[in-house]
Parts: C-alpha cells; structure tokens; sequence
C-alpha cells in the first residue's frame, strides 16, 4: 500500500508535507432542514462548525506545522435547492476561513448536495489535484484522478461510522471513522463527516448491502479497507471492515 504521510485530528485529515488540511462533509442548513420539517433541534450548527475549525487549526499550530490549504470534499451545503438562510450560514463559515487563509488556499469541492454554487463566482471545483494527489467528493468519477501519476485519492460522501457494543445485546455506540484501502491501484483515504448532528452511515453493514453505485468504491471494495475509528482521545485501527 502507498505509504501516505497524514495524521488524524479529530474528523480531519492533515498532511503536513504539504500543509493541507481535509474536511469531510459539511452539510451546512441540516440542522435548519430538520427544524423545517417539524423537528425541535437547537439552531448550533455553524457556531459548532467555526468552533470545531478553531479547535483543528489550534491542534495543527501546537503540532509546530503550517496550515497552508483547506481542502473540503463536497456537500458543503445540504438542501438541494436554494436556501436563503444556508446561503447565509454557508458565508458565514467562508468569512471566517477567510481569516485563516488567503481565499486562493480554501478549495471548495463540489458534492452531489451543492447543487447550487453559493459563492457566486464558480469557485466550487469537481475535483482538486496536488502532486501525486487527487481529492474528490467521491459520488462521480474522472479520469484524471486515476492517471498513473495520481497514487493517493482523498473522498468523502459515504459518511462513514462504525457500531461498536460492548457486549452482544448490551449497549451499542456510533462513531466517526476513517476508511483507508487499496482499488484501482491507488490508495484511497475516506474522510468521515464534519456534520456533528449524526455520526454517519454504518460500514458494519456494507456486507448485508447491495452495492447500489452510491460511491465510485463498490461496497464490495470498501470491505477490504481499515477502519480508524475516532475515540475521544485518540484515533485507533478496527482492522478491515469486513471483519468487524
């Protein structure tokens, strides 16, 4: 497997050599969609997001490295039609990288939920190439992404969580993870959710699922893949998926 030199900080990925960090999912207004279709929630989302943002950046400085470029993987909003009050938040967020970062180094990748471009000036990209590096959202392929110069690919989309119990019957927990394989002769790192409100979609089951195209990784491929698994202290390797 081609070596990748990354670290886990919490749900994001951090390359150091290169200074970028990677955020999973952001689904922006889904907290707003749910209080609209009737559910009583607290209104938090973009404070936790910025919250959590300062906290990975402040871990990244103790670290003694340099943030030079975010790179978010899609579904950076979650309505699929335009909402004013998502358009907002989702500005909102932006304005407060743009604190962090020359705008230039905040790469906005396009997922199948940002249906609308919500900066106005076409700065959402289907994909974003560095090097031997491909990032994508992970719901629609390219050919560039698997020219024989790009050995590691960086998604998102699945959301991936794994059920943990203690005993069988007993109590049951969901947490984040991260999927790292092998498929297509590169090296893929799946990157969970930001999205705090759920912890994602449950790789335990991928086995007992049809695999229904939702991912340019068949099912059938992710069950080779490890899982990281994020704890409250640290993150820690579950083994591959089709054994948990």
């Amino acid at each position: 497997m081609q070596e990748i030199n990354f670290q886990f900080i919490d749900k994001t990925a951090f390359f150091p050599e290169k200074g970028i960090l990677v955020i999973g999912d952001l689904h922006i207004g889904y907290d707003y969609s749910l209080i609209q279709s009737g559910i009583l929630i607290p209104e938090r989302q973009v404070k936790e997001i910025i919250g959590d943002l300062k906290v990975t950046f402040s871990k990244i400085k103790k670290k003694g490295y340099d943030l030079k470029k975010i790179v978010f993987l899609g579904d950076i909003k979650h309505s699929f039609s335009y909402e004013p009050k998502e358009r907002n938040e989702f500005h909102e967020v932006l304005e407060f990288l743009r604190g962090v970062l020359p705008e230039e180094n905040i790469i906005l990748i396009k997922g199948n939920h940002d249906t609308i471009d919500y900066t106005f000036e076409g700065l959402m990209k289907e994909y974003y190439l560095e090097g031997d590096m491909a990032f994508l959202h992970g719901n629609k392929s390219f050919p560039e992404i698997f020219d024989k110069k790009i050995k590691i690919i960086v998604m998102g989309h699945l959301h991936p969580s794994i059920i943990l119990e203690e005993k069988p019957g007993v109590k049951k927990e969901d947490f984040k993870c991260f999927l790292q394989g092998r498929y297509k002769k590169k090296t893929f790192l799946v990157v969970p959710s930001f999205l705090n409100i759920i912890e994602g979609s449950n790789v335990n089951e991928y086995a007992s699922r049809e695999n229904n195209d939702f991912s340019i990784v068949p099912k059938k491929a992710l069950l080779n893949f490890n899982a990281h698994v994020i704890g409250k202290e640290d993150v820690y390797d579950f083994g591959k998926v089709r054994d948990l």
